[in-house]
């Protein structure tokens, strides 16, 4: 094929390919862009496990286009929600109500992973660190085994038992390995830290800024791709930008790549993947970052041979520490990403290197952002998990925020006049209401004293006279982020039993109040596996 003929044919493939799955997404399910793993998470907690149905065949056929026209996704993620979805859909059929299919969600989210990269027990620890957010969780952990093993045993018997990645025998490593991969560790995760926060906050600056419309935004994802992707083809003639780049992988998994071009490899795909995510693509992240923690650790590996000598074995043992690493540290889940690239590799005299290099990348990626990739997702998009997830015991549940519990839409009064205070106690019972001027809470006022300012209204003829002056109760303030500990000490100490919510951080703005009535409510729908607030 002519060089021109080839670029014109991929430009055509890749730019339709990500049009026609914007036009998907957009017209009919909007929750099928991205890559499905914080949907999924989201679905959990937030809807008992529903998925509907249109997700599912939206998911498949977007997923499909996207990846295989060659956007720099993965198809790991969309295998999650996939199989989540299937499952949940099952289950439904089966009698299960919509708001009690997690067990099915889990299981199917299990399944998919397991198949996607022929991992069963990284994906059972997938489902519990990410989704559940719970290693010791032992309410859901039969279905997930089973679901991971079927879906493994299936694998086996259509594409083989084979590891996702072979590489060479490596066990013969020399000790420099333990001493390079911390550096590796700490590089890669950097490399993960600086992909998430590029990513996401190009994704809001468009969701905010970009006049673009949402159908025609994949298609703008695609021709970074494509720009990057053959930029990097016609200089070192490398194809690893487009779609899941594994050819590319493969070859630094065997210590053939050259660390000047692992490096550039790493810039494009970097550029790349954020551009297709941030853009609306529909394809997941797991495997560009492997990708991109192979291209670190090959780099890494490159520029220190300079100086101590590296054999192929050890070159290899990094690039593996470098996926490890990069993946831990986007996602957050060390268990998982330890997991994983064993299982990928079947190779277990690597997993010490791994376990050194995993607790490094930890360090950094929770020193450089607090959340992990797929909850700063859900977070930036107004759908907070911490709020949703059950604590684990009485001490989690004390040093939760004062917002889980808060009531946000209380009654309140904002007008003395008695007409105004006539209606607020035939519409409540309470026995205190903020009393609020000017948006600020400038004290609580007593039920019996509304009604004494109600009812000390002039009779018909008489002379208006000034409102009396009301006796107000002092409000007890707190943060939305102090502790349910704090919240509870300082209702021991308002003289009303209520405390007035100010929003976060130093903020004067009222957010909501919390009373003794709202916190043990809200450990009472803990305690049942609850989110703390009807709604939530």
């Amino acid at each position: 094929m002519q060089p021109l003929h080839m670029l014109l044919v991929s430009f055509a493939v890749v730019m339709s390919t990500s049009l026609i799955s914007g036009i998907l997404v957009t017209r009919y399910c909007p929750e099928a862009a991205g890559s499905g793993i914080p949907q999924v998470k989201a679905a959990f907690w937030q809807k008992g496990g529903f998925v509907p149905l249109r997700l599912l065949v939206v998911k498949f056929c977007a997923g499909a286009l996207s990846i295989g026209g060659g956007a720099s996704l993965g198809r790991e993620g969309p295998s999650v929600q996939l199989a989540g979805a299937a499952a949940t859909n099952l289950a439904g059929a089966a009698g299960a109500a919509p708001d009690d299919r997690r067990a099915a969600l889990a299981a199917g989210a299990a399944s998919g992973l397991a198949a996607a990269f022929n991992t069963p027990i990284s994906a059972i620890t997938f489902v519990l660190e990410e989704v559940i957010e719970d290693l010791n969780n032992a309410a859901y952990l039969s279905q997930a085994l089973l679901a991971a093993v079927v879906a493994t045993l299936v694998t086996h018997m259509v594409v083989g038992a084979a590891p996702a990645f072979i590489i060479p025998a490596v066990d013969d490593f020399s000790p420099r390995v333990y001493l390079a991969a911390p550096l590796v560790g700490a590089v890669a995760a950097a490399v993960g830290v600086l992909f998430q926060v590029l990513t996401l906050e190009w994704r809001d600056w468009i969701r905010k800024k970009s006049k673009v419309p949402a159908w025609l935004r994949p298609a703008v994802g695609g021709f970074f791709t494509w720009t990057l992707g053959v930029s990097v083809l016609l200089s070192v003639g490398h194809l690893g930008v487009f779609s899941l780049g594994y050819g590319d992988l493969e070859e630094t998994l065997h210590g053939n790549m050259p660390w000047q071009i692992a490096l550039l490899l790493l810039g494009a795909k970097l550029l790349a993947t954020a551009a297709a995510y941030s853009w609306g693509g529909c394809g997941g992240i797991f495997a560009p970052v492997l990708f991109l923690g192979a291209s670190a650790g090959m780099t890494c590996a490159g520029l220190l041979d300079m100086w101590i000598p590296l054999s192929k074995s050890d070159t290899i043992v990094l690039v593996v520490v470098g996926m490890s690493t990069c993946l831990g540290a986007v996602v957050r889940a060390p268990i998982t990403s330890m997991l994983i690239v064993f299982e990928m590799t079947h190779h277990f005299a690597i997993v010490p290197v791994l376990m050194l290099g995993t607790m490094v990348s930890q360090a950094v990626a929770r020193r450089l952002v607090k959340e992990n990739f797929y909850t700063d997702v859900l977070a930036r998009d107004g759908i907070h998990v911490d709020k949703m997830i059950p604590p684990r015991s009485l001490a989690d549940w004390h040093m939760r925020h004062a917002a889980t519990v808060a009531n946000l839409r209380p009654e309140l009064v904002t007008s003395l006049a008695p007409d105004a205070l006539r209606a607020v106690l035939e519409r409540s019972h309470h026995q205190y209401y903020p009393l609020m001027r000017e948006g600020t809470c400038i004290g609580i006022l007593p039920r019996a004293e509304a009604r004494r300012l109600a009812d000390a209204a002039p009779a018909l003829g008489e002379t208006a006279s000034p409102p009396p002056e009301p006796a107000l109760l002092p409000a007890v303030t707190i943060h939305a982020d102090a502790t349910i500990r704090e919240a509870g000490i300082l209702l021991l100490k308002s003289p009303s039993g209520m405390l007035v919510m100010l929003d976060y951080g130093t903020s004067t703005r009222f957010a909501g109040v919390i009373t003794l009535h709202d916190l043990v409510h809200g450990e009472i729908r803990a305690a049942d596996g609850l989110p703390a607030r009807e709604g939530s």
